[in-house]
């Protein structure tokens, strides 16, 4: 770790990035800008209701229609395929019921906007013509909406082929908690309800596949795509070498493009029927219909203090909307339920989990991927403690914190693969001490009694969240350079618009005493690096990154060698700047990087440096020993209108930790876009549906979002605590400023409103649900 830091001349540096320069000149290439050859269109007939059984599907009038290549349904893509469901969940012996998705609608319908049949046209419009030009008989069934009645004995089927609609029961569990209880000084019972919408990227999903000469190729909109390629060797029977999915330049991803859909099976096999290129890209309604979402949780928890109000345990009920298919597994509650514990020391726990099928869009990760809902209940579960305390929200969290002696610090939980779920480094006492100063939290009532005195209602809240990053199993990379001395790094990642080219290049550059930008970083191919798993769970900068750095090691080594023969001196002797080897002190003897590439690059009949292996390459899995844990402290302050039921947020703090900083202009990014995103799902984001399952927001006009308009300024500020766990000491960001900000808001409108009594148990807290709570007489609006 300290040579990786002596050496450094870009690692922390806030270099500009790479990618901009021709995302700001409109030089990307987005999924929709390839256009092939012959390429044809498609587009999805979608259900119409939220449970149904399929009686008939007439296509012919579509058929008929001019521009119309083909019309398919299940029973047309069948054939092509190895298995009637598409195999994507993650394995889990809590999974009571095979419901893994059908490439499309096969005898039953089970949400809204669920794919039945595909049209390949010339163009989009003819298409979506025909589309309408299908006659589709459904017959209506019951739907099941709500998760909670929908685990009642006498509840309807979500889908006919399950015996009930309890997809998955799990929990997370430790120590004596009949005990904790029996002996506490103070009870805090509590229910909770958080509802979240999607990723809602600016660019929604998307792909072209073509079949040629063999070869499969897909450009998808993914954040996987190795996953896609795996899925559809798996579905479609081909071989790997017959198959390669390419993630072109990505308009975010957010988790939503993490899991593979039907469409992506669907698009590629009309390729395969067609022998032709088909593109579909889906539209806004389609986003808001077919694409994944993380869906409705409802907690029913108590907690147990002494006292001094330190913990002694919680215990509680989770029952999670799961949606109509498992796509993911039961990783999202599981999250949940994990990241509840913080940053705190907590003796016992018991949180019974039940996943409920619903028929609503399957629920799978957005960004956060279910932390923001644990960190919630924790956080409001110690605001609800300082208050029957009567001591300050701040006190109550650092009489619980961990402190930095403790570290590392092994809690009691297993992570998802029944590893110990272990905190790696951090100072979490010290992150929230500085919050608070950063923030002015101790003279925040004299701001408050002075904003009272004009007419204004202000609150401060205050969270602390940890989250486990840099999940593996592994990430790959290769660093290759060639005769020509161009530097060339291939790897697993995916980029999704966070920097991953920049951090990469930032990474390889110190290694090889080069400029960022003297490096080519190729991502999201899977024909140029074999092995890749993709962006997901804060994960990137600690295994690609790693894996980089230890191929860059490795291909600075053999240069070293090469060199040392050639110049007859000892590789201790030499140093890398620029593009060359040199003696120290003596630039003008050495040797350039393409010159020691074509030594390795071989001669017919001569043999290659001593001990060498052939090629200036060198390829890495980096394969983490455990997940890294970042932190941080999140002070908002916020300005609550009673007569309009409005919140605006003034001043948003965070002292944010994950690790070795790379580029600390691109994690700020990182962190106000999770804090963002946050904001969204606290104050406005809302998936509204009606009891039969249809949705009642569909456009961004009635689904709002936290636009520039009402964005606070976001104060980032840092702390470094190096992960033990990785060669350059580094944390996942990407995720980490949505996981508290959904408390912090909470606890700050709450404040606001304390001398009402007012309880922020469920959100997002819109105008329509605070009228309510300041006005429950006069509310329309259910709870």
């Amino acid at each position: 770790m300290k040579a990786a830091e002596e050496t450094a001349r870009y690692i922390g540096r806030a270099v500009s990035r790479l990618e901009d320069a021709a995302l700001l000149r409109g030089q990307g290439r987005f999924t929709d800008d390839i256009h092939l050859p012959g390429m044809l269109h498609g587009a999805f007939l979608r259900s119409p209701v939220a449970h149904g059984r399929i009686r008939s599907i007439d296509t012919s009038a579509a058929r008929s229609l001019a521009g119309v290549h083909r019309v398919l349904t299940y029973a047309d893509l069948r054939p092509l395929l190895t298995s009637d469901r598409i195999p994507l969940a993650t394995p889990s012996a809590a999974i009571r019921f095979d419901v893994d998705p059908f490439v499309l609608a096969h005898q039953e319908v089970c949400h809204v906007g669920e794919p039945i049949a595909l049209v390949v046209a010339e163009t989009r419009h003819i298409a979506e013509d025909a589309v309408a030009l299908i006659e589709l008989d459904v017959e209506s069934l019951p739907a099941v909406v709500d998760p909670r009645s929908g685990l009642e004995p006498d509840a309807p089927h979500a889908r006919l082929d399950c015996t009930d609609n309890l997809v998955a029961q799990t929990k997370a569990h430790y120590g004596d908690v009949e005990g904790a209880f029996a002996r506490a000084a103070h009870l805090i019972r509590e229910q909770f309800h958080l509802q979240k919408g999607g990723g809602h990227s600016i660019e929604p999903r998307g792909l072209v596949a073509r079949f040629e000469d063999g070869l499969l190729t897909v450009w998808d909109s993914t954040q996987m795509p190795h996953q896609a390629k795996r899925v559809l060797v798996a579905s479609l029977g081909l071989d790997e070498t017959q198959v390669r999915v390419i993630a072109p330049d990505v308009g975010g991803g957010f988790g939503p493009k993490f899991v593979f859909h039907a469409e992506e099976l669907a698009v590629a096999a009309a390729a395969l029927v067609l022998r032709a290129p088909v593109k579909w890209i889906e539209d806004r309604l389609e986003n808001f219909t077919a694409t994944v979402q993380e869906r409705d949780q409802y907690w029913d928890v108590e907690l147990a203090a002494d006292a001094d109000g330190k913990l002694l345990g919680i215990r509680g009920r989770l029952i999670h909307d799961h949606g109509a298919y498992t796509p993911y597994g039961i990783a999202l509650p599981f999250n949940s339920a994990t990241n509840l514990l913080g940053p705190y020391v907590l003796p016992a726990y018991r949180l019974d989990i039940s996943l409920c099928l619903t028929n609503l869009v399957p629920a799978t990760p957005t960004r956060g991927a279910g932390r923001p809902q644990g960190t919630f209940v924790m956080e409001r579960l110690l605001d609800r403690l300082a208050a029957q305390l009567g001591v300050d929200r701040a006190e109550i969290r650092r009489r619980n914190l961990i402190q930095p002696e403790q570290m590392p610090y092994r809690t009691p939980l297993t992570t998802r693969d029944g590893s110990a779920m272990v905190y790696d480094s951090g100072d979490y006492v010290e992150c929230q001490r500085r919050a608070l100063e950063i923030a002015g939290w101790s003279d925040f009532e004299a701001r408050r009694q002075a904003a009272r005195r004009r007419g204004r209602c202000l609150g401060i809240g205050l969270a602390n969240y940890v989250e486990g990053s840099g999940r593996g199993p592994f990430e790959s990379a290769a660093v290759r350079i060639g005769p020509s001395g161009k530097i060339v790094v291939s790897t697993g990642a995916a980029a999704q618009g966070q920097g991953t080219v920049t951090m990469l290049a930032q990474i390889v550059a110190d290694v090889l005493g080069v400029r960022p930008d003297a490096i080519t970083v190729i991502a999201g191919d899977t024909a140029a690096s074999a092995l890749g798993l993709g962006a997901f769970a804060s994960r990137q900068a600690v295994t690609a990154g790693n894996a980089a750095h230890g191929a860059a090691i490795e291909v600075r080594k053999k240069i070293l060698t090469v060199a040392s023969h050639a110049l007859e001196a000892s590789p201790d002797d030499l140093e890398l700047e620029d593009g060359r080897v040199y003696l120290k002190g003596v630039r003008e003897v050495g040797r350039s990087f393409a010159q020691v590439a074509s030594a390795l690059e071989g001669m017919p009949g001569f043999a290659l440096p001593p001990g060498l292996t052939p090629g200036l390459a060198a390829a890495f899995d980096f394969q983490p020993a455990g997940l890294t844990y970042c932190n941080g402290t999140h002070v908002a302050e916020v300005e609550v209108d009673a007569a309009t039921a409005t919140v605006q947020i003034t001043r948003y703090v965070v002292v944010h930790d994950c690790g070795r900083l790379v580029n600390p202009m691109m994690v700020d990014g990182q962190v106000i876009g999770g804090v963002i995103h946050g904001v969204g799902s606290a104050l406005y984001e809302r998936m509204i549906y009606g009891e039969d399952g249809q949705p009642h927001t569909g456009t961004w006009a009635d689904y709002l979002m936290c636009t520039a308009d009402v964005a606070p300024r976001i104060e980032v500020h840092h702390m470094e605590s190096p992960s033990p766990l990785n060669p350059l000491g580094l944390k996942g960001a990407g995720e980490s400023g949505t996981i508290a900000a959904l408390a912090v808001v909470a606890s700050a409108v709450e404040d606001a409103l304390r001398d009402t009594n007012v309880r922020i148990c469920q959100l997002p807290i819109t105008p329509a649900r605070l009228h309510r709570l300041l006005r429950p007489e006069a509310a329309t609006e259910p709870a």
